[in-house]
């Protein structure tokens, strides 16, 4: 089981990079005690506190020649990772 499936970039989260926190999409079954211990083995920083947090899917439908189809889209789990002071991590580094 992959625990961190990606890390999340968005405008409100990249505010939150300079204060040492970051934000990851993980699997729904992870626990605080797993993100942590997998975003210190890939990154190789301390991470001091971890939050979690599900979003619900939403319903969505569209129009179709035949019919209108309704679903739903999927549930997700995001975490917010505090780090130690003065520890950065670099999603830019590979590219």
């Amino acid at each position: 089981m992959t625990v961190l499936k990606k890390p999340l970039i968005t405008e409100k989260l990249s505010g939150m990079n300079a204060k040492g926190r970051y934000g990851f999409l993980v699997d729904l079954k992870a626990n605080k005690i797993e993100i942590k211990k997998a975003v210190e083995k890939m990154y190789g920083v301390t991470v001091q506190s971890v939050n979690t947090m599900r979003t619900p899917g939403k319903p969505k439908s569209k129009s179709t020649k035949a019919k209108q189809v309704t679903g739903r889209t999927s549930i997700t789990k995001k975490a917010i990772v505090t780090l130690s002071e003065g520890e950065v991590i670099d999603f830019y580094s590979g590219i």
